[in-house]
């Protein structure tokens, strides 16, 4: 599943809005991206960010504290006198060990996800008949991914089990539903993670998807500083073809971030995935939604400002294709309220290295597609048809 991302401070009485951060995974400090500019020591590009790491961003190497607005004030105790004792007799009692008292606030969360008769809501057959599970290859806030093995073919696939304890509202358990709907709807696609099959026990939701080994593009950037524009305009072409084949099938991810494409084996020249449909939802043209997710760093400004529709999708492909080119982002801050206000007002950086050396036109296809007005950004159809620097 994905992120729910920090809203800014934009409300003029302070109103700063914040939804639980679902799944946000935390990174080591090393895999963040260092600040553009030379604005702490150490070059620009995000290889020598791995040689000398400074101190972790707080975006991606930790996940946001959730923070709940309640319109109530916290009521204050009223303080209370000690009694005097009536006689003397009264005086003369030993005093009563005081009994602990049970904690009157502490509730105890139910999850719906073990109260639902199905999550999945039909019958599947058992994971554990069909495949035998390996090593853990991650985990996220609501499960852990193992590597499972198909018994009767030997065939190696990534099994993802949400733990069913952890799908605590109704909203939890529609979004593993429509995740699983979502991959099959997308089915076909070589770009996308493909879906062998989901399976549900008494404690968890196992997703069973191919593996792919290469390895995230994020640690990729990170190994090589960035890429070469000819090897970006090649990622960028698969990355916005993804974006155009979601939206041509009523699709919007909302959650495009390198860390979000896997390669399938460790080959320069691999396929890459696009995968985590956890926030992903079906649109229908002209529809608009307000809540705000994504992750700080590719979140476009529009779901800051909490209207947006499909076009943020091509928003965050333009950021991941400036960071293809340069290896740093294109909006920082050091803290996620200052990259909210970058996102909605900092203006872009076409002058430090490497871009002086950036041809033309790869600079005006990022510039366009990170235009804040989203009525005037390119569709994922018109950025692989109309720019030279993706023909």
């Amino acid at each position: 599943m994905g992120n729910t991302c920090v809203g800014p401070n934009l409300g003029n009485n302070g109103f700063l809005q914040t939804v639980s951060a679902v799944v946000w995974r935390a990174r080591p400090p090393e895999d963040s991206f260092p600040p553009p500019n030379g604005e702490s020591e150490g070059s620009n590009a995000v290889a020598a960010h791995t040689a000398a790491p400074e101190a972790p961003l707080p975006v991606q190497s930790t996940p946001p504290e959730p923070v709940k607005i309640s319109g109530d004030e916290p009521k204050t105790a009223e303080s209370t006198k000690p009694v005097k004792p009536d006689s003397k007799e009264e005086e003369a009692k030993p005093s009563e060990p005081t009994k602990p008292k049970k904690p009157h606030h502490i509730k105890r969360v139910s999850s719906v996800g073990l109260q639902v008769d199905s999550v999945l809501q039909r019958k599947t057959g058992n994971l554990k008949e069909i495949y035998s599970l390996g090593r853990k290859l991650g985990q996220g806030q609501f499960g852990m991914t193992f590597l499972c093995v198909e018994k009767a073919t030997g065939k190696e696939f990534a099994c993802k089990s949400i733990a069913k304890r952890k799908l605590t509202t109704e909203e939890d358990v529609e979004d593993v539903r429509r995740e699983i709907q979502i991959m099959h709807h997308l089915a076909g696609n070589p770009n996308v993670i493909s879906i062998t099959g989901a399976y549900e026990d008494a404690v968890a939701v196992h997703v069973v998807m191919e593996l792919c080994a290469g390895g995230e593009l994020f640690d990729r950037i990170i190994q090589k500083g960035h890429y070469t524009e000819r090897k970006a305009a090649e990622l960028a072409r698969i990355i916005v073809g993804v974006v155009e084949a979601c939206h041509s099938l009523r699709v919007m991810h909302r959650d495009l971030k390198p860390e979000n494409f896997l390669f399938v084996n460790h080959e320069e020249d691999s396929p890459l995935k696009t995968i985590d449909f956890g926030l992903s939802v079906f649109f229908r043209p002209g529809e608009t939604f307000t809540d705000v997710v994504g992750s700080p760093y590719y979140v476009a400004p529009e779901v800051l400002r909490k209207l947006y529709g499909p076009e943020c999708d091509v928003w965050s492909a333009g950021v991941i294709i400036y960071i293809l080119l340069s290896g740093v982002p294109p909006f920082w801050d050091e803290t996620e309220q200052g990259i909210f206000e970058q996102v909605l007002k900092g203006e872009l950086d076409f002058i430090s290295d490497p871009w002086p050396s950036i041809s033309d036109s790869a600079k005006d296809l990022v510039r366009k597609m990170l235009v804040r007005d989203p009525k005037k950004r390119p569709t994922a159809h018109e950025v692989l048809c109309e720019y030279t620097f993706l023909l």
